[in-house]
């Protein structure tokens, strides 16, 4: 897989020479390929694996008696967790293009997370605010719903199922700013260089692949995503994009 690094000094040898660029450019095409198809040969008998042991569990509930039964299942899980996020980073940087109001994007994504918070029974208070100044919007209105929900997620697990979250969109000079940001345990700030990087994670049967896709995807439609975290006041993300 390759790292921001190695992905930072192709772009730098493309810049520089057409013909370099040209023999990266295909390299990085069979590369996306190859890992597209391994994911996909692999993902397919997993997920038989996975249904078989449900069904298993279900019409032989003692099973669930067996010594490390629940492991089995936990693992099974995030290794299905896992290729399904190895395919959406591989593919994060192809958009499919389309004109829509980004604003009424965010305003779905925030009822149907408050209505998920309130059916798990979180003690979590979420509130939103999406300026009406935001105008229709080109891009990949999937890829970045997926971003949103992404950033969501952390929050919800860093409050650990109590605090505040709050979700935010804006337009600032010539840019729309989506911040997302919570009251939780904050990130360390040793670890705040990394959190972008693939593979990397901190979170126990986390894949290290949400936060590196979303960069993947945002900085694909030209925009920058950072980070901002203390232990004291939790963590924002900003997303700012191009309008």
């Amino acid at each position: 897989m390759l790292s921001n690094i190695d992905i930072n000094k192709m772009n730098q040898l493309m810049e520089e020479n057409k013909d370099v660029k040209h023999i990266i450019s295909q390299l990085l095409e069979n590369h996306h390929t190859a890992v597209s198809m391994i994911a996909h040969e692999i993902r397919n008998p997993m997920t038989l694996v996975s249904s078989s042991l449900q069904i298993m569990e279900k019409q032989h509930p003692e099973v669930r008696s067996f010594h490390n039964w629940d492991q089995t299942m936990e693992d099974m899980k995030f290794m299905c967790s896992l290729l399904n996020d190895l395919s959406s980073f591989n593919n994060s940087s192809t958009l499919h293009y389309s004109v829509f109001s980004i604003g009424q994007l965010l305003k779905n994504i925030a009822v149907s997370f408050a209505i998920t918070l309130d059916a798990r029974n979180y003690k979590i208070e979420f509130s939103s605010k999406i300026s009406p100044e935001i105008a229709d919007f080109t891009g990949d209105k999937i890829k970045l719903e997926e971003v949103v929900l992404n950033l969501l997620k952390n929050a919800r697990e860093a409050t650990n199922g109590t605090g505040h979250i709050f979700l935010s969109a804006e337009k600032i000079k010539d840019n729309i700013v989506i911040r997302c940001a919570d009251d939780g345990c904050g990130i360390p700030r040793d670890i705040m260089e990394t959190i972008f990087d693939p593979f990397v994670t901190y979170k126990e049967n986390g894949t290290g692949l949400g936060l590196s896709s979303a960069k993947r995807i945002i900085e694909a439609h030209g925009g920058t995503i950072r980070a901002e975290s203390s232990a004291e006041t939790g963590t924002i993300f900003t997303v700012t994009l191009p309008d």
